[in-house]
């Protein structure tokens, strides 16, 4: 990995949030590393959030529902978008209807499945979010800047590679709770 990703230093919050004891450099530079994602994430999301509001007078969970739809022309259940948008369907519901409302999505019964609707993007929908692309795209390029172009591409191999692992092992209901032990201070 580039020296520039490996060479940052913790920030005094993220030292202090790990857990005192008997507990491996391993598990420190994890914690470490988990808190790091954590605060970018946030901030990352803060600043699109705040571009969103100010630039289209939206929310980044229309713009997310507005860009799962785009991907599927076909449309989705609303089961199919709260689990591509990893949110619970209540969640959804609301913000389907008023997008609806403002004709941006249309809702309408799935044809194998009485009980289910389908939501797809109107023109009007495509179009807004058409309009909105760019800009969201230019936004993330900026924020990532900061990073030359081997060190994105070292972070995204990094991060992929551990997708691939929580995909694979992360969701066992058989896994030890790895994070109650390390509370305890135990191994």
């Amino acid at each position: 990995m580039p020296d520039g990703l490996m060479a940052e230093t913790s920030s005094p919050a993220s030292v202090e949030a790990i857990p005192s004891g008997p507990h491996s450099d391993d598990e420190k530079l994890a914690v470490r590393l988990w808190l790091r994602m954590l605060s970018c994430t946030a901030q990352i999301e803060q600043d699109v959030r705040g571009r969103l509001r100010a630039q289209f007078a939206t929310t980044l969970p229309r713009f997310d529902v507005l860009a799962q739809l785009d991907r599927a022309p076909d449309g989705l259940t609303m089961s199919g978008l709260s689990a591509r948008l990893m949110v619970s369907a209540g969640n959804i519901t609301g913000l389907v209807a008023r997008l609806a409302d403002e004709g941006l999505v249309e809702r309408a019964p799935h044809p194998a499945d009485g009980r289910a609707q389908v939501v797809r993007m109107t023109p009007a929908g495509k179009q807004a979010f058409d309009r909105m692309t760019p800009a969201h795209a230019g936004w993330i390029a900026e924020i990532f800047e900061g990073l030359s172009e081997t060190e994105q591409q070292a972070l995204h191999q990094a991060l992929g590679h551990l997708k691939r692992h929580l995909d694979r092992d992360g969701a066992r209901d058989d896994r030890p709770d790895r994070t109650a032990k390390l509370a305890e201070g135990t191994r």
